[in-house]
């Protein structure tokens, strides 16, 4: 069985010099894969022409023109009625008539939530979709949602939440039974608001392997493999992390270069950094994915560089094969019918 994935190839900061070569990494590393390559056809065949590529590979590649782009200030609400032939739609319309498994995207994340939700629509019991994504921890990745694609969501919500990130992390990390934890300001049974409290006894009540509360210091522990939380908690505790980790990075990069002493250091340990940095780069886990839409949808960071839409694609390409909608929709009807 092949998988075809739809890259909107003129999202993003970079465009088709990232996308597009992530695209051909991507079929380098995936026979079964094909992908159309969204977006302005001439400059896609120019772009094309500069790689180096293998007949085999492609006779994988397909073009779909799109006369528009959606950019970052555009607002959810002008990228969805007025511009209905830009590059996302295109490769979002491609998933929703069959004609492709799987759609990426680094453009407008806005934009992105909104067209996907409009054109593929949600799946039969799904209140919202969830962006989730997984984050580095002292044992490897553990997988978090909603980083912000809705706030106030209900403790109904939060168990639909927590269905789809252990189908899915289940199916593409290959984790038997994943452990789910549910965010809130302690680890004790009485703690958290009253919809903490609703949320957690949904989950103990359902299927599902919830190992109870967990801080937020407990998410980069690694002992847990999904992370449920609100939309607003979560994407404040991911920005929070993003920014620690760059006044970390920059903190290293000046000690390292005070004097020449402490350049010799940097020199020595600049193996010991690599490792460091190959640990907790962002671009490995590079790929959110839209959680509840039937279709799957991955959202890549607007700045990623080609290993990191490399992932995203990875992401898209897992989630296709493992038929991920088709899982979320048989087990959360079984869960809704255990809880009326």
């Amino acid at each position: 069985m092949s998988i075809k994935v739809s890259i909107d190839a003129s999202g993003g900061d970079f465009g088709f010099p990232v996308t597009i070569s992530a695209g051909i990494n991507a079929l380098i590393s995936f026979s079964d894969l094909h992908i159309n390559l969204v977006g302005d056809e001439k400059g896609i065949k120019e772009e094309l022409e500069k790689k180096s590529i293998h007949k085999s590979f492609l006779d994988r590649i397909e073009i779909t023109h799109a006369s528009e782009v959606i950019n970052m200030k555009d607002s959810p609400s002008t990228a969805l009625r007025h511009k209905k032939d830009s590059s996302m739609r295109v490769a979002i319309n491609l998933v929703q008539s069959g004609i492709s498994d799987a759609c990426v995207s680094a453009g407008n994340t806005g934009a992105l939530m909104s067209i996907a939700r409009f054109v593929l629509k949600t799946i039969e019991g799904v209140d919202r979709p969830a962006i989730m994504s997984a984050v580095p921890t002292l044992t490897g990745p553990t997988h978090v949602l909603d980083l912000g694609a809705n706030v106030d969501s209900k403790p109904e919500t939060l168990l639909q939440f927590a269905i789809m990130g252990s189908i899915a992390v289940q199916n593409t990390e290959n984790i038997n039974n994943p452990s789910v934890g549910l965010l809130n300001v302690g680890s004790e049974e009485f703690k958290g608001h009253g919809k903490i409290q609703e949320t957690a006894e949904l989950l103990k009540n359902s299927s599902l392997n919830y190992i109870g509360f967990v801080e937020g210091n407990d998410i980069y522990k690694g002992e847990v493999d999904v992370i449920v939380c609100d939309g607003f908690e979560g994407n404040i505790a991911l920005k929070a992390s993003e920014g620690v980790a760059h006044m970390f990075s920059h903190f290293i990069k000046k000690s390292f270069s005070k004097n020449i002493y402490t350049k010799m250091v940097a020199l020595i340990a600049k193996p010991v950094m690599r490792d460091f940095k190959s640990r907790v780069d962002p671009g490995r886990y590079n790929g959110a994915s839209l959680l509840g839409l039937k279709g799957v949808v991955v959202k890549s960071h607007g700045n990623a560089d080609i290993d990191a839409f490399f992932q995203a694609i990875k992401e898209a390409y897992l989630e296709a094969h493992a038929k991920i909608t088709e899982k979320i929709s048989v087990q959360l009807t079984h869960e809704l019918e255990e809880h009326k």
